[in-house]
């Protein structure tokens, strides 16, 4: 694939970006490198390779549920700045 002017310039306005000349002859040289890599790779014979499902052979790891100590309600709402009996009461934010 040739990476040309006017590829350079539907991606950047895709991205809504702005280049200069200077600027497009990196971008240039440098997307050119990279499809050369793909297309490199390509080459590459994976027909006895089986296909990568997962990057790890682990399957779930996860903690042990554990029972912790926890504050009752009135403790958590006693240092609250402003609460009614049973939540926090904020600043409202959102007007209709």
């Amino acid at each position: 694939m040739e990476v040309n002017d006017t590829l350079i310039a539907q991606l950047s306005n895709l991205a809504r970006l702005e280049f200069s000349e200077d600027e497009r002859a990196g971008i240039r040289e440098d997307l050119q490198r990279m499809i050369t890599f793909v297309e490199k790779l390509g080459e590459l014979d994976t027909s006895n390779v089986a296909p990568l499902l997962h990057m790890t052979s682990d399957v779930n790891v996860l903690r042990e549920d554990e029972v912790k100590p926890v504050i009752t309600r009135e403790e958590g709402l006693q240092n609250a700045p402003s609460a009614n009996d049973q939540y926090f009461k904020v600043p409202k934010v959102i007007k209709k």
